[in-house]
């Protein structure tokens, strides 16, 4: 990487792979299952359900095991099959969903079934939910400025349910307002890149806050990929 940029730049990822579950979303996931329990809008005796790409719902899933709680996730039937593999060893119940209309076809299948049992059901709505942005505002962007030393000057993610963006962002600003915060998506609504959304073509998450960007990009999914595989070789 050091090649494409000035001598002078420094760029860091955060290695949010080394969560328990193996994704940022184990933040976001812990946050609304706990504020669920301590406000007593999560029974015990509920099922969580939830609509995921997949990492949400391996952070639900690996949760519940643990609390012994039950799980469901309405997921797009294109999701891979390690993903799902990982679900159902943690006990969670799969509903496959249209995979052409992906999360937000899986969010509207969770609303039905809601909508027609409600009292059977805590549904943490992680698109809609603000818990979710404050476990990286408590977190991940506290974490970023105390392994930084404070010196962030561009904060660089991508848009999913967009509480990553919303929360890391408001805490960057906060400390420094000049900070650059960019939000990354995909060029085309058929992107095929799991967890991302085209904001213009998608169901736009209760929580983004677009106001808090300094700059949108977009990429092709072919940019996406060779730049995965040449991290991970790097």
């Amino acid at each position: 990487m050091a090649a494409d940029v000035p001598e002078a730049v420094t760029i860091y990822g955060k290695a949010e792979h080394l969560n328990p579950g193996g994704s940022v979303k184990d933040r976001p996931a812990r946050r609304m299952i706990e504020d669920g329990l301590d406000s007593g809008a999560f029974r015990p005796d509920q099922t969580l359900i939830d609509a995921t790409s997949g990492n949400t719902g391996i952070a639900y899933a690996m949760i519940g095991a643990a609390k012994g709680l039950d799980v469901t996730l309405a997921l797009p039937e294109n999701a891979s099959a390690e993903r799902k593999q990982v679900l159902r060893a943690y006990g969670a119940k799969l509903l496959p969903t249209d995979p052409m209309a992906g999360t937000d076809g899986a969010q509207r299948r969770v609303k039905k079934i809601v909508a027609a049992h409600p009292d059977r059901y805590f549904y943490p709505d992680q698109y809609n939910n603000d818990a979710n942005w404050r476990a990286h505002y408590d977190g991940t962007g506290a974490e970023i400025l105390e392994q930084t030393s404070g010196q962030v000057s561009h904060f660089v993610t991508g848009l999913g349910t967009t509480g990553t963006f919303t929360g890391v962002t408001r805490r960057l600003k906060e400390h420094d307002p000049a900070v650059q915060c960019v939000a990354v998506e995909p060029a085309t609504a058929m992107h095929g890149l799991e967890g991302l959304k085209h904001m213009d073509t998608a169901l736009v998450p209760g929580i983004y806050d677009p106001s808090v960007a300094d700059a949108h990009r977009t990429y092709s999914t072919e940019t996406a990929v060779a730049m995965t595989r040449r991290l991970a070789r790097e």
